[in-house]
Formats: C-alpha cells, structure tokens, sequence
C-alpha cells in the first residue's frame, strides 16, 4: 500500500505551525487506513481541537494567566457583550449559560466592566482608566473582544488581550471571575 505525506495545520495559541510527516506504519478498520499511535502527532487532541476552535487573536491559556499575575490588583476586564439580544442575538447563549454581566453591587467580576461593542459605529465607550492598564477583552467568543482590543490599543492603550468569551474554557478559566 502506499503511504501519502500527511499535513496539518495546528493553531498553538497565537502562533500557526503546519506539521507534515509520512506514517510510517498504518493499519485498516473497516477498509480505512489510520495511522499507528506510534506516527500520530504528540500533541493531545483536546488542545489541538481547542485552538483550532479559538478565533483569531484569542491569547492562549498561559499568556492569559501570565497577564493576570503581572497585572495584580490593576487588572481591568472588558465586557464587550450586549445586554439586549435583539442587538446581538449571539450574547444570549452565553448568558443562559450562567456568564452573566459584571455587576459591582453583588461583587460579581469585580475588576469587570461592561462596554459593548457596537458593530454600526464600530467602536465602544473608552473605559475610565490609565492607559497603561492592564486589559482583557472578551465577547461570547473572541470576535469583537479582538475588535475591542484593535479599538483600545488604537486609541493609546498599550496592555491589552483578548481573552476570547466564555467558551474558550480554558481561557475563561483564567480571567473569568476578575
């Protein structure tokens, strides 16, 4: 049987590597070729489908919690999510899913604010801070926080990630308590 070159594309944080490599062993299930544990990537599967699924600009997990221990207590969290789903029907599902809005009065995210980003002026309210704050944006899923990021940065802050949204567990485990 011939053996084809095998090519991926693997996201790993912010940085893209395609992998390529020729199994050297192959066996069949059913009729199907697969590859031996032995030629298969080192990689786990949970990370390369995580980071395959993150959008562009998203920070990795330890960028995130790296960011987090250098900020300390001037950390600032930027919600850019819209409190009315028929302006954005997307913030809805993470909303149902118990990630709700920063709220101070219940000390609910206190490092937290919400500024959503508005996709007819594409722009957001500036927050009230330094510009050497320390920021993470977020969305339900890393579009518009990396919007928010691009609008921040543009207009004079200079310490800022997209930390993605909610579904980005493994990012969201890092900041999203803040």
């Amino acid at each position: 049987m011939k053996h084809s070159r095998l090519v991926a594309s693997l996201i790993v944080g912010s940085v893209s590597r395609t992998i390529s490599f020729a199994p050297s062993a192959t066996h069949s299930i059913g009729g199907v070729s697969r590859l031996s544990r032995a030629t298969q990537p080192a990689y786990p599967r949970t990370q390369i489908i995580r980071n395959m699924a993150a959008k562009a600009g998203v920070a990795s997990p330890v960028e995130l919690k790296d960011f987090v221990a250098a900020a300390g207590d001037k950390l600032l969290v930027v919600d850019v999510r819209h409190p009315d789903a028929s302006v954005e029907p997307g913030d809805a599902k993470s909303l149902s899913m118990g990630f709700k809005f920063p709220n101070k009065e219940e000390n609910y995210r206190p490092n937290a604010v919400n500024l959503p980003w508005s996709r007819e002026t594409s722009s957001m309210e500036l927050p009230d801070a330094d510009k050497d704050t320390f920021i993470i944006t977020h969305c339900g899923g890393g579009g518009r926080g990396q919007k928010a990021k691009d609008f921040l940065m543009e207009n004079g802050f200079t310490n800022v990630l997209n930390g993605g949204g909610p579904k980005e567990t493994e990012c969201w485990a890092e900041f999203g308590d803040k």
